[in-house]
């Protein structure tokens, strides 16, 4: 892909500022969205400052140079809920977060220490293209759903579905027509400019249902600006939630069982992620800055990220999506991000504006973005020679497992969508190595 930016370019400070903006509002709903899930008094507030601290910390370990943003993990989401359920009180769920965070991050830490010394090779063929590739397809299309349900939600109760969707697939065409036809500046800002184009379609369809006493018109609820109580407030941090007290072997033992299983699961998620980034920067990034810096960056981050906002981080298809939209890969930009995060999450009205915007409208974003991570997957095995068998069984399984929506659950334990096709996905592609070796 030809880059605007590359991943070591400097642009501009206003354009910093824009591009930075951008990256958040790609990866905001998704950040608030796991505390939400989880309930218990979690903040979405704290969750953003945990993100951008959490990304920080990647930086920092990959040397800045891997344009890539860490959010709140969804594969951890049934971990979170067993830390909250194996718990005699909630602040000692608060301190399972924690301690399940530094379980799941040691195993990237351990992981990573075996690359150091063992290289990379025996990743490349455990997971070649016809494994990663489906993989990453599945990754965007395993979130197809979310993407529509959202386009077509109105978040005030009595909204009409046909307003969420017209607001929605404005917001997904003005980001198209100005991504492909837009000039300089608003050809890198497509998702602010979409966004901003939909928030304005619901705005004035909720000034007409007001005034002409329609509930239906209305998809976009403004009580979280109406309801601010201060301009600064800090986030309810994680750690000062936590009991410790309350911890014991058996809770330990559940917190260990819970997540350490799901690390490994989100140790297969990390290299797709990072093997799309490359394709798409055009650096393999398992080389430069390497696999070993990016697990420890992901793990360490994951771990500092909770510490704060209670959710373990992972790096988002969506910022991916965003790089490879606008080809803006600068980690300016990342950083920028990050520190917007941690900004953002401590100005209440700021806050107060991103929950005030429509699910419908992100949605219809969502969809280019989720659309953009498959087309990657696609883009990385279009050299896979699908006639031999062994290739073409390996993508079938994992298209279809992916699709079909397979989870396994263990006990507290479930093993997610992605994790499946791709585990596989590697079963197959290692049961069937045979038919390669009578090749040659």
């Amino acid at each position: 892909m030809n880059l605007v930016y590359g991943i070591k370019d400097k642009p501009k400070f206003g354009q910093v500022v824009l591009f930075a903006l951008q990256q958040l509002l790609a990866i905001m709903a998704a950040t608030i969205a796991v505390p939400a899930i989880i309930g218990n008094g979690m903040s979405a507030s704290a969750a953003m400052f945990g993100a951008g601290v959490g990304t920080i910390v990647y930086l920092l370990f990959t040397k800045s140079s891997s344009p890539v943003f860490l959010g709140s993990s969804f594969a951890f989401i049934g971990s979170m809920f067993s830390a909250f359920g194996g718990a005699a009180s909630v602040s000692i769920g608060y301190a399972g977060l924690i301690l399940g965070a530094l379980f799941a991050g040691l195993v990237y830490v351990v992981i990573a220490i075996v690359v150091k010394f063992c290289g990379v090779n025996w990743i490349a063929k455990l997971m070649p293209p016809v494994v990663i590739g489906p993989t990453v397809a599945i990754i965007g299309l395993s979130l197809a759903g979310n993407a529509i349900g959202d386009l077509m939600t109105s978040k005030v109760e009595g909204g009409s579905v046909y307003v969420a969707l017209i607001c929605g697939l404005v917001a997904l065409g003005v980001t198209m027509y100005v991504s492909t036809y837009g000039k300089k500046m608003m050809k890198l800002i497509p998702f602010i400019i979409g966004i901003l184009a939909g928030y304005l379609v619901a705005s004035v369809f909720a000034l007409i249902g007001k005034t002409t006493g329609n509930a239906a018109l209305t998809v976009i609820d403004y009580s979280a600006l109406k309801n601010m109580s201060s301009v600064i407030a800090l986030p309810d941090f994680t750690f000062l939630k936590a009991d410790w007290a309350g911890v014991d072997g058996a809770y330990l033992l559940t917190i260990f069982v819970a997540y350490v299983p799901v690390a490994f699961v989100v140790f297969a998620e990390h290299l797709a992620d990072h093997k799309n980034l490359s394709s798409i920067v055009g650096v393999n990034l398992l080389e430069e800055p390497g696999l070993t810096r990016t697990l420890l960056g992901d793990g360490i981050g994951s771990i500092v990220g909770t510490f704060f906002g209670g959710c373990p981080n992972t790096t988002y298809g969506e910022s991916i999506a965003c790089v490879a939209i606008t080809r803006n890969a600068s980690t300016v930009s990342i950083w920028g991000a990050a520190f917007a995060c941690i900004i953002f999450s401590m100005i209440t009205p700021l806050v107060a504006f991103l929950e005030t915007i429509p699910s419908c409208v992100m949605g219809g974003v969502c969809v280019a973005l989720y659309g953009f991570i498959s087309a990657s997957g696609f883009k990385m095995f279009q050299n896979v020679d699908l006639n031999k068998n062994r290739n073409l069984f390996t993508a079938s399984v994992i298209f279809i497992v992916g699709v079909g929506g397979m989870t396994v659950s263990f006990g507290a334990v479930e093993i997610r969508t992605v994790a499946c096709a791709l585990i596989l996905g590697i079963l197959t592609n290692v049961m069937l190595s045979k038919e390669e070796a009578e090749e040659q």
